[in-house]
């Protein structure tokens, strides 16, 4: 039998520290996701309609009547920090896997090959987490349109989450944040290698196999973890106002959405297909570039 993705990356881990191979891993990540970020132009306005939908409970014509009111200068008000967000994140998101998995390889070499690139995710998740939620947190209050007169600006929302706690100001619903891209990273990395060796071995191309590993573990992912994005997009889209906590945010969200999945799963149709496009291209491309001879 072959080596599995789980033993060469444990091989690759016992081997001597290369600076140039770490840093190869965050170049390939920041490429990767540096291209791709043509599909978040191109589906920022799919985003945007299911922010709305997370936001009020809307249908998909709903939101769209919302956006078309609001007229096209606005439709992609809110698209920065995505962008800034996409390079940088594809950057570390990669980068740091690889270190964490190295460290973990030498640190613990009885665990089984399998697990190191799910805990590596893991790893990733927080301080991903630690690093974007501020990114995050200007977003959605950009595209909250309830936010457009009392917060016109850029510089206006900056300068009011400074004046809050961190807690309620640039950090408001890390803990959901954390949970998400912890559990998210962790499903991603632990599931892309096996799902892209499954396809290749039904006999998909290299570059075919990575494109929809991606897509199937972005359906998981989304699936699985959508709640905790529609509770971060209501905790963070307002500033002010009553200063809930978690568990009373849910509870609000919960009841909100008649206390049914459905409305609560509103909109998810639309971020999986969204998330579908950028991971497969993006997973696509990191590892075809990881495939490279140095």
């Amino acid at each position: 039998m072959g080596r599995s993705p789980a033993d060469t990356n444990r091989e690759q881990g016992r081997k001597d520290a290369d600076p140039a191979s770490w840093f190869r891993s965050y170049m390939h990540g920041g490429t990767s996701s540096l291209i791709s970020t043509l599909t978040t132009v191109v589906t920022f306005p799919i985003y945007k309609t299911v922010f709305r939908q997370q936001l009020h409970s809307t249908m998909v014509r709903e939101a769209v009547a919302q956006l078309n009111k609001e007229g096209p200068l606005k439709l992609y008000r809110g698209v920065a920090p995505p962008l800034l967000m996409r390079t940088l994140n594809g950057t570390l998101l990669f980068g740091l896997q690889d270190t964490f998995l190295q460290h973990l390889s030498w640190a613990n070499p009885t665990l089984p090959g399998r697990v190191l690139p799910a805990l590596a995710g893991l790893g990733t998740g927080v301080v991903e987490a630690l690093i974007f939620t501020p990114f995050e947190r200007v977003q959605n209050i950009l595209q909250n349109s309830n936010n457009d007169r009392s917060l016109p600006t850029l510089r206006s929302i900056l300068v009011r989450l400074r004046s809050e706690t961190l807690a309620y100001g640039y950090y408001r619903s890390f803990l959901p944040i954390l949970a998400r891209n912890a559990l998210g990273n962790s499903l991603y990395f632990g599931l892309k290698d096996p799902m892209s060796s499954a396809l290749r071995e039904q006999g998909l191309s290299p570059v075919a196999s990575s494109f929809f590993s991606g897509v199937a573990n972005s359906m998981v992912i989304s699936l699985t973890l959508y709640p905790l994005s529609v509770l971060v997009a209501n905790m963070q889209a307002q500033v002010g106002g009553e200063k809930l906590g978690l568990w009373s945010s849910g509870q609000r969200l919960w009841s909100a959405r008649q206390r049914r999945l459905t409305l609560l799963y509103r909109g998810g149709s639309l971020v999986i297909l969204r998330s579908c496009i950028t991971w497969g291209i993006t997973t696509a491309i990191y590892d075809q570039l990881a495939r490279r001879p140095n």
